[in-house]
């Protein structure tokens, strides 16, 4: 008998957890009124911090106004996202933007969530049935805490100026993706969008690879130009297609991997393709966390240690 209860609540909530992650979940509007957390951004300056997390993302924008993280590294990495965070003198979270349910991009959710004051949620829309997405989403409703899906062609608020332009996914693969029977492939269903401050521009990739870039290409092209590009998919071979670098046409990019990682990331073959382009390569692995900072019109990247690959 409270086998068949556990089974009944199970799929109760992986109903409930679908639904939201299809749109049905609260959303404020991209505009939000909410209160602001507190910043170590300098009066008028921007700064973007690639946390050191091993083999994950987790990245800090840090505006005159907010505090925004996208992805929140791997489960086995929560120590280094909780240090790396309080390092920045993190307590408040204005927003934080969930690029794909990955465990390497979702894993630190319960720390973020239990440890540090967040207004807002953003994810790709498409629903999961990993154990970690299930979490946070019940952790979300349970702190009724803004939850929203990010769709192309919308412009998230990031305050003092920055915003966020989304390219993807569109409106359409997300409802294909709530179709029953649809076998999704969350690399190529990740949130891709560009931070804008002033002169300034960073593209922020998650884990799409080539599949998802090319309609991104086709249909954002001439919008898509970045001085800082956050390598695909911590700088896999799959990621980083020519037409996308020719668009973004950025000067530098930025990796985030885990040193010795079992992947092999970032390949030669993209390390290749930015060399080529004469980029500044900064790795994780390599020089722990990277600092951007920018006033809108010029900006300096800054190693925790070592220099440029």
């Amino acid at each position: 008998m409270r086998k068949k209860i556990g089974l009944i609540l199970g799929a109760v909530l992986l109903l409930t957890a679908m639904l939201a992650g299809c749109g049905k979940a609260p959303a404020d509007s991209a505009a939000s009124n909410q209160p602001v957390a507190e910043t170590t951004a300098a009066a008028g300056n921007l700064v973007v911090k690639m946390l050191n997390v091993g083999q994950g993302d987790a990245i800090l924008i840090q505006t005159p106004e907010q505090t925004v993280l996208i992805d929140t590294s791997d489960l086995d990495e929560r120590d280094k996202l909780r240090r790396e965070l309080k390092k920045a003198g993190v307590t408040k979270l204005d927003k934080v933007i969930l690029t794909h349910p990955h465990a390497d991009h979702i894993g630190g959710m319960e720390v973020v969530l239990k440890e540090f004051d967040v207004k807002e949620v953003y994810d790709n829309g498409m629903p999961s049935t990993s154990k970690i997405y299930l979490n946070y989403m019940k952790q979300l409703k349970a702190k009724g805490i803004a939850h929203k899906a990010l769709k192309a062609g919308e412009v998230v608020d990031f305050g003092g100026g920055a915003s966020f332009h989304v390219y993807a996914p569109t409106e359409s693969h997300q409802q294909e993706g709530c179709q029953k029977g649809y076998k999704h492939d969350p690399n190529n269903e990740s949130v891709v969008g560009k931070l804008v401050f002033g002169e300034f521009a960073m593209m922020f990739t998650g884990d799409a690879e080539k599949k998802e870039e090319e309609p991104i290409v086709g249909g954002f092209g001439n919008e898509l130009k970045a001085q800082v590009l956050k390598a695909g998919h911590h700088g896999s071979k799959t990621s980083s297609s020519k037409d996308f670098l020719r668009a973004v046409q950025p000067e530098t990019a930025l990796i985030s991997c885990g040193e010795g990682n079992d992947y092999g990331h970032p390949h030669k073959e993209t390390m290749k393709k930015y060399k080529a382009l004469h980029l500044k390569i900064f790795e994780t692995d390599k020089n722990g966390t990277i600092t951007v900072s920018t006033d809108g019109k010029t900006y300096t990247v800054t190693p925790e240690q070592g220099g440029e690959q």
